[in-house]
């Protein structure tokens, strides 16, 4: 890059600077082709990106030199807005698991974040912190961006509800209750006990429930109190108590630091056992063969216009993000969504037709009997058109077709017209969904906030 042409892009970069929000964010350095190379969440948007650009600025001494490379390489910078600083970290560290930048270092394991996990069908709910919550009967909130806080807060917590955080089995109707002798927490008024019978199980209850209710609301009463008792203390040079009560009321405002499930989504920490699913599928679907490679597909139309299609490749029973691919839809207009299967699937496909690529074990389309159909048809087309020009061993052998359906979460395979209908918690069906929800999140939520081209590898 001569002289004058670094200059101008600089140039650029800082004009763009200037139209980023000083808001909490998620910014994108991109370089040639719109290509992103770097993803980081800022508290200002302006401000933190202007930093990396700052001719002053010690690049080098402040982030090290991958960070000073990457800025050389940036050509423009994009930004997703976000409602506070924990929702930009959040964010972040999903776009990161999703696109993998080749200058982001963190987040790119399958690290989570965790969750408060109430387990609200036992008799005596019990209150966790967990990275992996239970498949049904418990109320979830978070995730939750700091986890030494959300332990900190906990233990201040259940000093005011009392409830319990081991993990004994305890059952209204086991007589042997009131011979168990309790732990200490019963003893220093942290825990009420009903692992000895020491309360009813309906005042029990009522105390989780009054938590849960602490938990949805805004907390400004005890707040409220705490702050006068902070006050109280400090007025009566009782500093030690006063610091005391500062603490407690940074860790409950502290609680409004997360997310929820249903926005913050972390797929991973839901999914079944692989092993196990991949064993029992294997058997659902009487397939002669073992199943290691999934492919799921989805549709995606953004405003009644632009359309894409996604594949994303799961081995052994795991998300392989390098298999991820996307595919801007070219020969259908308006929305046709089978015509679209149809394309996306022959253009996927057509690499391992010309025996370039591994065919996967199992096709999931996101739909129900008509995409299923949709995708047969496009192999179809592909056998008969290869076949046409001499290639007859081009045929998927062993590869399965099958979609599932949103609404009732119905499985149909090929040669079926009746669907296979799976227990909400089955291990297949969890599998099945965890494959089918990344297309649909890769396809449509990502495409849609980012509202960028190139962001993600397109596939021709």
């Amino acid at each position: 890059m001569t002289r004058n042409e670094g200059t101008s892009r600089l140039e650029r970069i800082r004009r763009r600077i200037k139209e980023l929000p000083a808001g909490p964010g998620v910014y994108f350095m991109k370089g040639a082709d719109d290509v992103v190379l770097y993803i980081g969440k800022a508290k200002s948007l302006r401000s933190r990106v202007a930093s990396y650009f700052q001719p002053g600025s010690d690049l080098a001494g402040s982030r090290g030199p991958r960070i000073v490379e990457m800025a050389e390489k940036v050509q423009t910078v994009d930004c997703l807005e976000a409602e506070s600083e924990v929702d930009a970290m959040l964010k972040e560290a999903r776009l990161i698991k999703d696109i993998r930048p080749p200058y982001n270092t963190d987040l790119t394991d399958d690290k989570t974040f965790p969750y408060l996990e109430i387990t609200t069908r036992e008799d005596f709910p019990g209150v966790y912190i967990t990275r992996k919550p239970r498949s049904k009967g418990t109320r979830l909130f978070g995730p939750f961006a700091n986890v030494k806080d959300l332990r900190a807060v906990v233990v201040e917590l259940q000093k005011i509800f009392r409830f319990r955080t081991c993990t004994l089995e305890i059952e209204e109707a086991n007589p042997k209750r009131r011979f168990f002798r309790p732990c200490l927490l019963y003893s220093i008024k942290q825990c009420t006990a009903p692992c000895a019978a020491r309360i009813e199980k309906a005042d029990y209850r009522k105390g989780v429930q009054d938590f849960i209710r602490f938990l949805r609301s805004k907390r400004s009463t005890v707040l409220r109190w705490l702050r006068k008792q902070m006050a109280e203390a400090s007025t009566n040079l009782e500093f030690e108590r006063a610091a005391m009560f500062r603490d407690r009321i940074r860790l409950i405002e502290g609680l409004a630091a997360r997310g929820t499930p249903d926005e913050h989504v972390q797929p991973e920490v839901f999914a079944a056992d692989p092993t196990e699913a991949l064993v029992k599928l294997r058997a659902v679907l009487h397939l002669p063969h073992p199943v290691r490679i999934i492919e799921g597909i989805d549709i995606a139309t953004i405003g009644g216009a632009e359309s894409v299609g996604s594949l994303v490749k799961f081995i052994d029973g795991r998300p392989f993000k390098s298999g991820y691919r996307r595919f801007k839809i070219k020969t259908v207009q308006g929305v046709d969504d089978y015509a679209m299967i149809f394309e996306v699937v022959r253009r996927r496909y057509k690499y391992a037709l010309r025996g370039e690529e591994l065919w996967p074990d199992l096709i999931l389309i996101d739909g129900g009997l008509g995409q299923l159909h949709a995708a047969e048809a496009a192999f179809k087309t592909m056998i008969a058109e290869s076949r046409a020009a001499g290639d007859v061993e081009a045929e998927p052998l062993h590869t399965t077709i099958a979609s599932l359906a949103k609404r009732e979460e119905e499985i149909y395979t090929q040669g079926n017209t009746q669907p296979l209908k799976l227990p909400a918690h089955s291990p297949v069906r969890k599998l099945l969904q965890y494959v089918r929800d990344e297309a649909h999140r890769f396809a449509q939520h990502y495409h849609h906030i980012l509202r960028t081209k190139q962001m993600f590898n397109e596939d021709t």
